[in-house]
């Protein structure tokens, strides 16, 4: 279904709940709460879609970003959108699949198996149906996704084979969709603060952290690495979401002026992350600390696995899969 079909429905389902509609366009001042810190080039995206604004309407709409969770968390915020409190907000899928299956099934195991397909995957249109179920669902619309690269685990012992990871006390994203993989792999996944990670590795409290390259470089997680593991199985992709209350309140020109901006700026993002990751492995690869690619095969039994779990209640999951083997 085309982008602005699918934007026509969304806005029709914000419609169907009784939300008054205003079609003057107005001078207006908009909020985006944002988890990650000021710098992380999610934030740096939003940026751009503040100021592509400011200069489009000379000034007539604004937008404030609030990084590094000012706003409260990512849980905090969907209840600001639903209400109308918070114009618009970049939710990790994580929070989002947590609520809504769906969505989790773009962070199943292996739908693709490298960065350069992370990036042709969110702009599919089975990537873009995912938005369709928002609106019912969490009271929001999505206008695009953003993206982090492929996943690695970084431990604190040599690991250079998936079957190392079985027994492995692992600090991963806690959300049901990364869980259910690892624990399948045998791993025993274990929930710790991310500004606590450093010390947990440091100090032997966990084997391993998982996570993607370019927030594991800032981190510089290698200082408490024996190995790293490129997984190139799982990534964490945001979606950049509004209020469905306030973008039913919107004359339709805001509404394809905001939507075009965000779609540009992250466009941008997911360009520069995919093109930036073959210098982040060769700076791991310059730390001297042993730096492997997983075989996707050793983890086909797990995968199996999973989807019988996640199929029934993501059916979407297959058409992701399907989409990922053609890119």
């Amino acid at each position: 279904m085309p982008i602005a079909r699918r934007q026509l429905l969304a806005a029709s389902a914000i419609a169907s709940l009784g939300f008054p509609a205003i079609s003057v366009a107005q001078t207006r001042q908009l909020r985006l709460g944002i988890l990650t810190p000021n710098g992380h080039p999610w934030n740096v995206a939003a940026l751009k879609v503040a100021d592509q604004l400011n200069q489009e309407t000379k000034g007539r709409l604004t937008l404030t970003v609030f990084h590094s969770g000012q706003l409260g968390n990512e849980a905090a915020m969907l209840q600001q959108m639903q209400s109308g409190a918070l114009d618009m907000g970049w939710i990790m899928a994580a929070e989002l699949g947590s609520r809504v299956p769906a969505i989790a099934a773009i962070t199943a195991p292996y739908v693709v198996d490298s960065t350069p397909k992370i990036a042709r995957l969110v702009r599919h249109p089975v990537a873009m149906k995912l938005f369709d179920t928002l609106p019912g669902e969490t009271g929001t619309i999505g206008l695009a996704w953003g993206i982090t690269g492929m996943r690695a685990i970084f431990a604190a012992r040599d690991v250079s084979k998936i079957a190392d990871i079985r027994g492995m006390k692992l600090r991963i994203n806690p959300t049901p969709a990364y869980r259910d993989f690892y624990q399948l792999l045998g791993a025993a996944p274990t929930p710790i603060p991310t500004p606590q990670v450093f010390d947990a590795m440091s100090n032997g409290q966990v084997d391993g952290l998982e996570a993607d390259l370019e927030f594991s470089w800032n981190q510089r997680f290698d200082k408490v690495s024996k190995s790293i593991l490129q997984m190139n199985a799982i990534f964490m992709p945001v979606i950049a979401l509004v209020s469905g209350r306030v973008w039913q309140g919107m004359p339709a020109g805001d509404r394809d002026l905001i939507a075009r901006a965000v779609r540009t700026a992250l466009d941008a993002q997911i360009n520069e992350l995919a093109g930036n990751e073959p210098k982040l492995i060769e700076q791991f690869r310059a730390t001297g600390i042993p730096f492997r690619a997983a075989n996707r095969a050793d983890a086909e039994a797990v995968v199996a696995e999973y989807d019988k779990i996640w199929l029934p209640k993501a059916p979407i999951l297959a058409e992701l899969r399907k989409a990922g083997q053609s890119l």
